[in-house]
């Protein structure tokens, strides 16, 4: 380390893929700080994948003991405690982050400094102590709180923020977010969720499993539209049929009014607005990357996408690298830990470690699961790519009739030499039952691998086969 610096390398952002590339570094013997303005643990730990996992376990059980009928339990006076059920999240967020806590990255050798990090030039950055404005030049220069640092190297992972639909007048009324939304004491008797991905289908699923009165609101002609179009019409009937939920495709929501017990929301389709009260309102229309740091003091490209980054993870500031959501693309916690784990590893080495994005899944926590990796059969046709397909219902495994369960499929696709291309699976643990097929993507394995492989009869990995052995 260079004797005008303070650290050989300073973390930006305490999240997964902070906290990983700063462990990294720290093992490597560099002398390592992390910034991280609210809570360490970011996203990951504190809003999103531990709440949601939580959540998830107590809707599904309650759902599951429900339905528990067909096997002979009775359910007739099956009751839940929504206090205890939040208490459990609080418990899994504490237990999970007993490792992400400033004793615990000290003792790894890692600095932990609280605070907003603003870059004044490539190898120098400001802490303050309140929300991300644009500084003064006062400011810039020394920090709110009079801190200034400088590095030889950073790692910017920062994470995203919420993205808020245009909606006139949101902000003006009462309403949540994915990352706020789990934190609601009392449940309310009706709910909109604003965007049909991802967040907002699993929103929607968990409260109307427990009663609550939802609409979903999609813009585009379908739930889940990045997936493949089966998927989003099975799950549509579900959350209709099973759940009661009012699905409003094709739909904008425009404007928001009220009061803050029970906002109204404008909706226009085809021409026409509606407008429909609710008592709770959920904007889940996506994220974006969290770019609010100075970086064109540093040097660092960037746009509404994201941190501009080479396949080493290096910015046009050669000594600031990027990882996680700050750089765009899919948002997951295991690519955000593997971007940091190659980015440190760059800044430790000379030769270089290039990414490889071959075989990370995205998944949808519904019950049944839903979970793609490699390509759909939409992004195959619009690259104008010939390929093979198998596509199976949930009913041709065995476990189907044992479990009772028939919602679902497993879809998958190669190429005409046998490699597999992508796959997606809708069906109870799907994200493990095609952790095969990501091993495969990621080794250039092809489907005669999988074929030939025993499964378990009886579970629902057999469909993997079943799908395999038919493009064989």
């Amino acid at each position: 380390m260079g004797k005008n610096f303070d650290y050989d390398v300073i973390i930006i952002g305490g999240g997964a893929a902070g906290i990983t590339a700063a462990r990294n570094l720290a093992k490597a013997k560099k002398k390592v700080a992390l910034v991280e303005a609210i809570r360490l643990g970011g996203a990951n730990l504190n809003y999103r994948d531990i709440p949601y996992a939580a959540a998830h376990s107590f809707s599904h059980l309650y759902a599951e003991a429900m339905a528990g009928v067909r096997f002979g339990i009775t359910s007739t006076n099956l009751r839940y405690n929504y206090p205890t059920a939040l208490r459990a999240q609080l418990k899994a967020v504490a237990k999970a982050g007993e490792k992400m806590t400033k004793k615990a990255l000290e003792e790894d050798g890692v600095a932990c400094i609280a605070g907003f990090a603003h870059f004044t030039s490539p190898n120098e950055i400001s802490i303050r102590k309140k929300l991300p404005t644009t500084p003064t030049a006062e400011e810039a220069k020394a920090g709110t709180n009079g801190q200034t640092l400088k590095a030889a190297k950073f790692v910017v992972a920062s994470g995203s923020i919420p993205k808020l639909a245009e909606i006139s007048g949101i902000t003006e009324v009462r309403h949540y977010t994915p990352e706020t939304i789990l934190k609601l004491e009392k449940l309310p008797k009706s709910m909109m969720v604003v965007g049909g991905g991802a967040s907002g289908v699993e929103i929607a699923e968990y409260f109307a499993g427990l009663g609550v009165k939802v609409a979903l609101v999609e813009l585009a002609e379908r739930l889940l539209p990045r997936e493949d179009e089966e998927v989003g019409q099975i799950l549509a009937a579900y959350l209709e049929k099973k759940l009661g939920v009012k699905i409003l495709t094709k739909t904008r929501a425009v404007a928001a009014q009220g009061d803050t017990i029970s906002p109204k929301i404008t909706l226009a389709r085809g021409g026409q607005e509606k407008a429909v009260r609710v008592e709770c309102v959920v904007v889940a229309t996506g994220s974006k990357p969290n770019t609010d740091l100075g970086l064109e003091n540093a040097g660092v490209k960037f746009d509404a996408k994201g941190i501009y980054v080479e396949k080493t993870l290096q910015t046009t500031a050669r000594n600031i690298y990027a990882a996680g959501d700050v750089v765009g693309g899919d948002s997951a916690t295991e690519l955000a830990n593997y971007e940091a784990g190659v980015a440190a590893t760059n800044i430790i080495g000379r030769t270089k470690t290039l990414v490889n994005y071959n075989g990370f899944m995205r998944t949808v926590n519904t019950n049944p699961q839903i979970a793609t990796v490699g390509m759909t059969e939409d992004d195959l046709t619009k690259r104008d790519l010939k390929y093979n397909k198998a596509m199976l219902p949930l009913s041709a495994a065995s476990a189907a009739v044992t479990k009772d369960m028939k919602l679902g499929f497993i879809k998958m696709l190669s190429n005409s030499q046998g490699k597999i291309l992508g796959a997606t699976m809708m069906a109870p643990n799907a994200a493990a039952c095609l952790q095969e097929v990501a091993l495969c993507l990621r080794h250039g394995l092809s489907v005669v691998e999988i074929a030939s492989t025993p499964h378990p009869n009886g579970e629902w990995g057999e469909l993997v086969r079943l799908a395999a052995k038919k493009l064989v």
